[in-house]
């Protein structure tokens, strides 16, 4: 196949004598699909986005650019493309710090461009104060003050103008304290003198994200504990919730609001933990206050395991007796410790009774699959077969879904039953494109989409989009901005206007996810895009299932940025792209400053004497780990030697890039690898094995996305 090159941005962050920016994150630009129509949103593209050629150029650099944004400025017939163009153009010269020409781009430009106009004064402001007229700029951003109070526009304004008078910063944070511009203002105050409890508690209600906010929660608990409210403590212990610190928020969810949740999350913060004696009695704290709270029947599941067999089977009975969603798993349970009790009758009419009453469980999923399995390593394939069927059939939502049909194939394929298995893998690759067991149904089927021992050796066409979205979310000054590359502007207004929600809906969510990915914020993006799956409220359900039935859900989940090195470092040493990034999107979420426990660091997760050792092997010790083109270059010739130790098996690669060549060694002599399938599933390594499945879900989701061929050809299922 024919791979095409695609032009790379890397982030390019611009601080000019007080214009602070993220322009051109080149790698997101391409990321995101042009469609015309995002489901749920009631966005739809008018004509003139869809016909942009600005939008087309917002991904490259200024030098490159200028030339043609001129041509439209002073051309095209298309009214909006060339008020577009004008404002990237004065952007441009901001950035060059040529307020002169500035100046003349935006001249009357808020007039025929009013989705702007609050922004364009903005820059024009700045502009006077590169000509060194700061009057005049005072002048427009009060002016913006005045006028337009409900953008946030307004408090940039406010910032700008308290470079002159400390007064702007107080009006800024009394008003405003959400936008990112009043938060650095926080922070300037906070250097000073920390000793500020208002503005600390401003700090971690409006940016719980930041880098410094463990700083900001025990500045707080050190120095006013007695006096926070509990509301700040539930914010300080959902902090410490929310990034699995759970000894750190068993001590502030007893000073927060007692609510079902917040016993339950104390409780469970105990447990997990390892505080049992004190997991104990929070837990039945919780069944007492809330006998009939939804949090109370996973209470009553969790404290079972606490406490001894007997009075377990009291506290099962009751989560299964009272509470629908929890009597599944509940009466699974019993029947695991009637077994153990030695009561097997009555522990083979527990299971009886949750496989009949609860069909379209999780829970009675799960033991559906534990049998299948067991039946499929007694060589038994016909009863795995029955077993597994019902999964995809009573509970097609279910993670097992995909994997259940596949095996049924594979199974169908011992028993000789050629058509059978066909069947299955057809079926997964229909119903489950997206899955890793998409993949292996499509190895099976005889597709040209690489096998672990030909993966490598593959050169994919590559079809990255030009253009972002609508997102589907936020206001249509927002959506303008985000669409031009203006992300520092973009995520400031739309952290404004999200500020007063309690809590997101899915388009808003997914919003904030996308700008977080133009940010460089990966980690933060893909995983809250991806948090979006894990909602349950009937409304999010619905809301998720319609969002991911577009491309620009998946392109967001699968970003490839960093394109142009990746490219080029996998031809530099006979690598698939496609395999390279997805391997970086597993170890990394594409962090060029993440370092794990152990000290590997960057993209694609490369440790410092490794490092070293591939250098003496190579062009010398000159490199930073920090930085994309050098880890990329180290991680991908390393890549390359593992594929060399194992014959181009890249499934073999990938194991020993995880959990090392000696532990692979053994397996192989163990397992043999007569069947790859059947080899991954007995990696006795949780996480190896897991790891292995992900690389290789991300490599089938980048081949299905960004392959032209293959996305047609799914298409046509």
């Amino acid at each position: 196949m024919k791979r095409v090159r695609v032009k790379y941005s890397s982030p390019v962050f611009w601080l000019g004598l007080g214009l602070t920016g993220i322009l051109g994150i080149g790698a997101i630009a391409n990321r995101n699909a042009l469609l015309p129509l995002f489901p749920g949103s009631g966005q739809v593209e008018s004509p003139a986005a869809v016909d942009s050629e600005v939008l087309a150029l917002v991904d490259l650099a200024p030098a490159e650019r200028r030339d043609r944004l001129e041509v439209i400025a002073n051309s095209s017939n298309n009214d909006l493309d060339r008020n577009r163009a004008r404002y990237l153009l004065g952007m441009d010269y901001l950035v060059a710090e040529d307020g002169a020409a500035a100046l003349a781009a935006f001249e009357n430009l808020e007039q025929d461009y009013p989705v702007l106009t609050p922004h364009i004064l903005i820059k024009r402001g700045r502009a006077y104060e590169l000509v060194n007229n700061p009057e005049q700029a005072q002048v427009i951003w009060f002016d913006v003050v005045q006028n337009y109070p409900e953008d946030a526009a307004a408090a940039e304004a406010l910032f700008r103008l308290s470079a002159y008078d400390p007064k702007y910063a107080d009006q800024a944070i009394a008003e405003y304290p959400a936008h990112p511009r009043t938060q650095s203002l926080i922070q300037q105050r906070l250097a000073e003198n920390p000793q500020q409890r208002d503005l600390l508690e401003l700090r971690l209600k409006y940016d719980a994200d930041a880098p410094d906010i463990a700083q900001v929660r025990q500045s707080l608990m050190e120095n006013f504990a007695d006096q926070l409210s509990p509301e700040i403590w539930q914010a300080i212990a959902d902090s410490f919730w929310d990034q699995w610190q759970y000894a750190d928020a068993a001590q502030a969810y007893p000073n927060a609001p007692r609510t079902p949740q917040n016993l339950y999350r104390l409780a469970r913060s105990l447990q997990v933990s390892d505080q049992p004696d004190q997991a104990r009695p929070a837990y039945q704290t919780l069944i007492q206050t809330f006998p009939d709270a939804p949090e109370t029947g996973l209470g009553l599941r969790r404290l079972a395991s606490l406490v001894n067999d007997t009075e377990a089977l009291t506290y099962l009975d009751q989560a299964a007796q009272k509470f629908p969603e929890e009597a599944p798993s509940a009466l699974f349970a019993k029947a695991d410790l009637l077994e153990k009790l030695g009561s097997n009758r009555s522990a083979s009419q527990t299971r009886e009774q949750a496989l009949n009453t609860h069909k379209d469980q999780s829970a009675t999923t799960e033991y559906r699959w534990q049998q299948a399995e067991r039946y499929a390593q007694e060589g038994n394939y016909t009863q795995a077969i029955e077993w597994a069927k019902a999964i995809a059939t009573l509970t097609p939502d279910h993670t097992l879904a995909a994997e259940s049909i596949f095996w049924t194939g594979k199974w169908h394929q011992q028993l000789g039953e050629t058509q059978a298995a066909k069947q299955a893998f057809q079926q997964t690759l229909k119903d489950y494109p997206e899955s890793y067991y998409a993949w292996r149904s499509a190895v099976q089927l005889g597709w040209d989409v690489g096998d672990f021992d030909s993966i490598r050796s593959l050169q994919p066409e590559l079809m990255i989009p030009e253009t972002r979205p609508v997102p589907p979310a936020g206001s249509e000054t927002f959506q303008e901005l985000y669409r031009l590359g203006q992300d520092f502007d973009a995520w400031n207004t739309l952290q404004l206007e999200l500020a007063s929600k309690a809590k997101l809906t899915v388009p808003e969510a997914f919003t904030q996810g996308l700008l977080k990915l133009a940010q460089g914020r990966y980690l933060q993006g893909i995983n809250s895009i991806w948090g979006l799956s894990q909602r349950d409220e009937p409304g999010d359900r619905q809301a998720w299932l319609a969002l991911r039935d577009n491309e620009t859900y998946w392109h967001a989940l699968f970003p490839f940025p960093y394109s142009e090195p990746i490219q080029r470092w996998a031809a530099e040493n006979d690598l698939n792209p496609l395999l390279v990034v997805s391997l970086m999107r597993q170890e990394s979420r594409f962090e060029r400053n993440i370092e794990s426990p152990v000290g590997a660091k960057g993209l694609m997760q490369v440790m410092p004497s490794t490092a070293e050792w591939i250098a003496q092997q190579t062009t010398g010790n000159t490199y930073a780990l920090d930085e994309p083109e050098d880890n990329i270059k180290l991680g991908t010739w390393y890549l390359r030697y593992t594929h060399q130790e194992y014959d181009d098996n890249s499934m073999l690669a990938i194991a020993s890039y995880n959990a090392g060549p000696g532990n692979v060694a053994q397996w192989l002599q163990r397992y043999g690898l007569d069947d790859p399938d059947t080899f991954i599933e007995q990696i006795p390594f949780n996480e190896t094995k897991n790891y292995v499945e992900s690389v290789f879900a991300n490599y089938w989701n980048y081949e299905r996305l960004y392959n032209p061929e293959l996305s047609r050809k799914l298409q046509a299922l």
